[in-house]
Order: structure tokens, then sequence, then C-alpha cells
């Protein structure tokens, strides 16, 4: 690839500002005395200050703390009350991270808590290394965009096969199989009432949606492990590495299936056109392009499907980002197929 330096990966009056990601963030203030009075003894120093981040869709507190000592953690921590699955997606990431090797551009889990008495069920903590670093700017710059593919390149190689044990994280095609099949449900069960509420290419074409999408399991097989929610909030870059992070939904497939799934909120957010930026990515080549097509048409349904549900609780703007990622999914798919 050229050398783009900042250059714009759009000209300004062709971004349109996306849907804000953020959830309703609570302070760590919210998390209960007694917790944080556990999590100061196991660092043997006070916190004397928190700073809540403003990205991403967590319902709960996202905080870089300061302890009295110097040092600096990041802390999620989450409760039932405030989002009912919450709670089990931080246990997930901890069992993930907690089992991931060292030297990942992934920041180590340090401390973790799960809800074990009356006062503190359903509250879990975890704290992280803080990494210094930015997320991507938006619209994406050039050189940033190449920077997270060779990194996410690299990161698929490092991966390869997933160093987990055998278990701790799912396969993607159980995955996409079970919870990743939109059309299939809206040519199912879903009903006529949800299908009319569908744009008029999406309807022309759901029976071809839904047997592409009945492949991708299979497409998407392979021996990599990968993050499988991929997009700016979820990275930071520091001069020429790069972090990621929220490692929730893990998963273990093909290689190219990460980059896939970040293009729709690239372009989203001031990105080139989807197909250049897959070709920006070079393990993208190696990728069976009719694979990539079932894969991409999963995506496609998931958010198109995802974007006509109610926002789940404290997370009020979750369906307007889907629903912006499903129309370049959509868009992508019909570029690809020659759908019209």
């Amino acid at each position: 690839m050229p050398n783009d330096g900042g250059e714009l990966a759009q000209p300004l009056d062709a971004y349109v500002e996306p849907p804000p990601a953020a959830g309703v963030r609570l302070q760590w203030s919210a998390v209960p005395q007694s917790i944080q009075q556990r999590f100061e003894a196991w660092a043997n120093s006070p916190v004397v200050e928190a700073a809540s981040q403003s990205t991403g869709f967590s319902p709960g507190v996202a905080a870089h703390l300061r302890l009295a000592d110097g040092r600096a953690l990041f802390v999620k921590a989450v409760s039932s009350a405030a989002n009912a699955d919450a709670p089990r997606i931080h246990r997930r990431e901890a069992r993930i991270v907690g089992a991931m090797p060292d030297h990942l551009p992934v920041p180590r889990l340090r401390w973790f808590y799960d809800g074990d008495d009356e006062t503190d069920t359903g509250w879990v903590v975890l704290a992280f290394d803080v990494v210094s670093g930015r997320h991507p700017e938006q619209p994406w710059r050039l050189d940033q965009l190449q920077l997270v593919l060779d990194g996410l390149a690299q990161l698929a190689q490092r991966l390869t096969p997933s160093p987990l044990p055998i278990g701790t994280a799912r396969l993607a095609g159980d995955t996409l199989a079970r919870h990743v099949c939109g059309w299939q449900r809206l040519a199912g069960d879903d009903g006529p009432e949800s299908v009319q509420r569908l744009d008029a290419w999406s309807r022309r074409h759901l029976s071809t949606l839904a047997q592409m999408e009945s492949h991708a399991p299979q497409a998407v097989s392979g021996s990599t492990l990968l993050h499988f929610d991929m997009r700016a909030d979820n990275l930071l870059i520091d001069d020429d590495h790069v972090w990621f992070f929220d490692w929730p939904h893990a998963c273990v497939g093909a290689a190219w299936f990460d980059v896939v799934g970040l293009i729709p909120s690239v372009v989203m957010q001031g990105g080139p056109p989807a197909e250049e930026v897959f070709a920006r990515y070079r393990l993208g080549t190696e990728a069976d392009q009719d694979a990539v097509n079932c894969a991409l048409a999963s995506l496609a349904g998931y958010f198109t499907r995802q974007s006509l549900l109610p926002p789940p609780p404290g997370l009020p703007t979750l369906r307007a980002f889907q629903a912006a990622q499903g129309t370049v999914a959509r868009r992508w798919l019909a570029e690809r197929t020659g759908l019209r």
C-alpha cells in the first residue's frame, strides 16, 4: 500500500456523523463501597481519582482509576440492575483475557471480582493495565486505517492456532448458526410484520439472503482466535502500535472474519468504500471469496434484524448504531454479489 500520511479516507463534505456509541455510563462511585474496599485492599493503595470513559456500549462503569501510590488501572464494572446480560458478558471476558498469553497487544487482566454475598450480588468487576493511545480519528484517516488493518493481520497470525484452552472460546460457526442468523429468522418465525419493516432490497432478496446465511457457519470455520466485535471504540492507537480490548465475544474461526466485521463501522465512520478497505487487508486475498460473501450476508442479516428490535436496557443508542452498520453491510453485499 502507498504511504497515505494523514489523508482523510473521505472528504469532510462526504462524511456523515454516525450515531453516538455510548450507553449510559455509571461512575466508579456507583460501585458498592464493600467492593471498592476489596479492590483497594488488593491494590494495597486507595483510589484518589476516577475518570469515567464515554465511548463504548456498556451500561456499567468504565473508568481510569489513579491510586495514591501513583499506579493507574482501567476498571470495568456492572451489575444486573443496569442490564441483566452485562454481568455474564463481563465474566466471559475475564475467562478469555485471563487465559491469553503475555506479549499480545491486549491489556492484561490484573483483578477480577464476582459478587458472592447479598450486598454485592450481581456486580462483576475487572481491572486491567492502562495502555496509552487514542481511538482512531473520525472521519477515519487512511494512515490510521492501514495501521489497524496491519495490526489485525499480525494479531491473527499470533492467534493462529488459538492459544486458549479448548472450550474457553466458542466456535465462530456455532455463534453464527445460533445467534447471527437474522435473515433466516426474518424469513421464518419473525412473521410478516417484521418483513414489512425491511427495506425494499432486503424484502426482494430475503430467501436468497437466508440461503447464503445458512452457509456462513461453515464459511467461517478456522483455527484463529477472533475478537468478534471489532470497532473503533474497541481499539487504541499509540504511534505505530495498536491495542485491542473488550474480548467477551471472542470466538475461534477464519482469520479474515474480524476485518469483515469491522468494515461496516469503518465505512459508516467516514472510511473508504468497503471493498477498498478489504483490499487493504493483506489476509483478505487468501480468503475464499464465496465464504466471505456468506459471512457478510450473515453480518448484514444480524445488523438489519437487530436494528428492528427495541433497545436493550441501558443501551439507548445501540439500535441506531446497528442500523447504520446494516445499511453499509447490505450495500457491500449487493456490490459483491450483483444482487440488485
